[in-house]
């Protein structure tokens, strides 16, 4: 991008020239962000820098989800057309699931009744895969992006489960029995995701979509294999249950950094295009990907802090 396009772009931005659609995005993730600081402000007091990650983790949950019920509930007509066929009522469910993630959001970032938002969150999630995502993967079994969006969508359903396991507490069996579920099946997500790295160097980061790596960013091979080589060790301890803590800290830590500077600078870009589907789409994927740190981070909150 330009010097003189991006000065022409500045004075749309700074004027809020969004679209319904981005605006709505944009604010509830600024609202969520405020909220989740202010009720992560107490945990964060005398905290070590990594542990102050851990504690961010429910906000780092929160925002996306506070995000997506935003664009559900102001491009519900075009989001209807994504529910299966045999369903009634189509564009109720697209109201209907963005004030669900919305109420979601608010109860995962407050930390109340995260034993019921988390669960049902989850179980949301899993309809979503049972009705979508895994009838594509079945429809396209070598195509490597539906196996990709599967694992990612089961992986935030399992990161819901996890944090109603940590809130009804690892002593109590149906919470560590959310708890487990949801460590193994991130725990494969992180491995399937790492060793997408190394085959798909040049996609984003994180959670490897079709999107590539801007050529502006340096360094994008480098940071592709350390980001595969962090998923696959740290992804393997979370399967197995080996310093589950330190290693969904030390994944979840850098999963965030991702997301502020590689998926920072693209969402920068993405807000100054001119095209509201370039807009949602950088903010989709900072989202998402923040999503996938929050999924990390629930599992390092859940575990034992001698483990």
């Amino acid at each position: 991008m330009t010097l003189l396009t991006t000065m022409t772009a500045l004075p749309g931005l700074l004027l809020f020239e969004f679209s319904r659609t981005v605006f709505a995005m944009s604010a509830a993730g600024v609202l969520l962000l405020l909220i989740g600081l202010w009720a992560a402000r107490a945990d964060l007091m005398g905290m070590r820098a990594l542990d102050k990650v851990v504690a961010l983790g429910n906000m780092c949950f929160a925002m996306p989800l506070a995000v997506f019920g935003a664009l559900h509930l102001s491009a519900a007509p075009g989001l209807a057309t994504m529910v299966p066929s045999y369903m009634p009522w189509k564009l109720f469910w697209a109201y209907f699931v963005g004030v669900a993630l919305i109420a979601a959001s608010l109860s995962i970032a407050t930390k109340i009744q995260v034993q019921w938002s988390g669960l049902l969150f989850g179980c949301m999630m899993f309809i979503f895969v049972a009705t979508m995502d895994l009838p594509g993967t079945l429809a396209k079994p070598h195509d490597r992006i539906m196996w990709t969006l599967m694992l990612r969508e089961l992986s935030f359903g399992c990161g819901g489960w996890v944090l109603a396991g940590a809130a009804l507490g690892a002593r109590d069996r149906r919470g560590s029995m959310l708890i487990t579920i949801g460590r193994i099946v991130i725990g494969i997500a992180a491995i399937f995701y790492g060793v997408e790295h190394f085959i798909f160097p040049l996609n984003v980061p994180g959670v490897p979509l079709e999107k590539f790596m801007p050529v502006w960013i340096p360094g994008r091979m480098i940071i592709s294999y350390l980001t595969g080589a962090i998923l696959l060790i740290c992804g393997t301890c979370i399967l197995l249950a080996k310093k589950t803590r330190m290693a969904a800290t030390y994944l979840g830590a850098w999963i965030v950094l991702l997301v502020i500077f590689i998926y920072g600078p693209i969402l920068a870009t993405s807000l100054l295009d001119s095209s509201t589907d370039v807009k949602v789409e950088g903010l989709n994927y900072f989202f998402d990907t923040l999503l996938f740190a929050g999924t990390i981070l629930a599992v390092a909150n859940a575990a034992p802090r001698t483990d």
